[in-house]
């Protein structure tokens, strides 16, 4: 249960802002198909995210030792900087619209999610807890928790909530993983 609650949150906080965000507010006003844009994130954050877990957890079997322990922990670090540099859609992260809502959708979410902060964290959550299942299932939840609302609320969503205070919280979030790993490794927990 620990790699499903603590996968949710960390994408969860990691997400608001992010670029993915933004995909998912862009896609609901230019669609106006709040249901169909929801089943294509879940579809794609589904794929991408298995496969990031994968890659996690067969890291972590083939790479035991302190030392890959401590690569986790530094990388849960980095990320918390990372986190805290907003996030911009590029224009040629922009969708094109003649494939319809639902596909266009499942494919820029995936191809906008590879290299992803929150794919990098689900990478580094696979490699820490050895789950791809409850992994993949938290880290989706998390990016549903945070998109769903985007989609439906949109603009006026990202308006209200102060994004630099969630960035915040998330790269705390991230840099105390990343500590209480390298503590637990060395033994000082």
């Amino acid at each position: 249960m620990e790699a499903l609650f603590t996968s949710t949150l960390v994408v969860a906080l990691a997400e608001i802002g992010d670029k993915t965000q933004l995909l998912a507010v862009l896609l609901a006003v230019q669609f106006r198909k709040p249901l169909t844009i929801i089943t294509g994130i879940l579809a794609a954050t589904l794929a991408n995210h298995f496969l990031a877990a994968l890659v996690g957890s067969q890291a972590a079997t083939f790479l035991q030792g302190d030392w890959f322990r401590y690569l986790i922990a530094v990388s849960f670090i980095l990320m918390a900087a990372w986190t805290l540099i907003p996030d911009k859609l590029d224009e040629d992260e922009r969708p094109r619209m003649r494939n319809g809502a639902f596909l266009t959708t499942l494919i820029t979410f995936f191809l906008v999610e590879m290299g992803d902060k929150t794919q990098v964290a689900t990478i580094a959550l696979g490699a820490q807890f050895e789950q791809v299942m409850l992994v993949t299932l938290g880290t989706t939840l998390g990016m549903m928790l945070a998109n769903v609302p985007a989609v439906y609320f949109g603009e006026a969503l990202i308006r209200r909530v102060p994004l630099s205070l969630v960035r915040r919280l998330a790269a705390l979030l991230f840099l105390a993983i990343g500590l209480w790993l390298l503590a637990e490794t060395a033994g000082w927990i």
